[in-house]
């Protein structure tokens, strides 16, 4: 019976969570249909009619579909960039060739540690220098050079997890580094290039600080850049800019519940060893 009630009270407890998380994303859902004075009735309520007129307005007006690109772009720039670096960094970190490994571990804690607050007018600086403002794929590095510590511990966690005896045998056989890595160990660390990815993803996709910094000219503006112009014209239009967050959160929700297996497994797996 102790089982049993321990059981029950976990899975209480989960819904609990789930109802908390899940309440304010309804809330979206359903005042984005409904109009102004419709929400303001009964924000609860759930709409007589299912109108898009909301979403035609905040897309038009949000100018959603250019933002809808540039974010693609820089989420894509993002990910491949941390995908690539973090991963060759995480095998030689938890392979430990390289002599000053511990060094550079603690130069990465560092680097997760300090705010970029602290390099937003240093980094535009050079970036103006080189003619690199409003460009979509810089302001992606830069996201990328954000994320890689983080995710570079994160890739050396998996590595660890990879038996030595494979690398071993790999060597002998005649393989060199690039077939090692490309062929036998990335496979291996598949979870975890999705975790990195999905996460770093979402990052990229909802950041602001940077964009807003270094993406001026409105053709080069992302989906949450473009939701923020919609505050002065709409800010008392609460079901047009529901409308517009559910658009700005529809595909990284969609992405995420499509990967969410793959992640819950790479956070899994990449946990036994560290």
């Amino acid at each position: 019976m102790s089982r049993y009630l321990k059981g029950a009270i976990g899975n209480i407890a989960l819904a609990v969570f789930a109802i908390i998380a899940l309440f304010p994303l309804a809330l979206v859902l359903i005042n984005s249909f409904k109009s102004n004075a419709g929400v303001l009735q009964n924000p609860f309520q759930l709409p007589a009619t299912l109108s898009f007129d909301n979403f035609v307005t905040a897309w038009t007006y949000g100018v959603f579909g250019r933002g809808f690109v540039n974010s693609i772009l820089l989420t894509g720039t993002t990910v491949v960039v941390v995908l690539i670096c973090s991963s060759l960094a995480g095998y030689v970190l938890a392979g430990q060739k390289v002599r000053s490994w511990p060094a550079i571990m603690v130069y990465l804690t560092m680097a997760m540690t300090v705010p970029i607050q602290l390099f937003i007018f240093p980094l535009y600086s050079a970036v103006a220098a080189l003619n690199l403002t409003d460009n979509v794929f810089a302001v992606g590095v830069i996201l990328a050079a954000i994320n890689i510590p983080f995710a570079t511990f994160l890739m050396r966690t998996f590595f660890l997890n990879v038996p030595v005896e494979i690398e071993e045998a790999a060597v002998m056989d005649g393989v060199n580094t690039f077939q090692l890595v490309r062929r036998i160990l990335l496979p291996m660390v598949k979870p975890g290039l999705i975790t990195v990815g999905v996460l770093v993803g979402l990052n990229s996709w909802n950041e602001f600080l940077i964009s807003s910094t270094f993406l001026q000219d409105p053709e080069n503006q992302t989906l949450t850049l473009g939701f923020l112009t919609m505050n002065g014209t709409f800010s008392t239009d609460i079901g047009t800019m529901m409308a517009g967050a559910l658009i700005l959160i529809a595909p990284i929700l969609v992405a995420f519940i499509a990967l969410q297996r793959y992640v819950v497994d790479g956070l899994a797996s990449g946990a036994v060893k560290g």
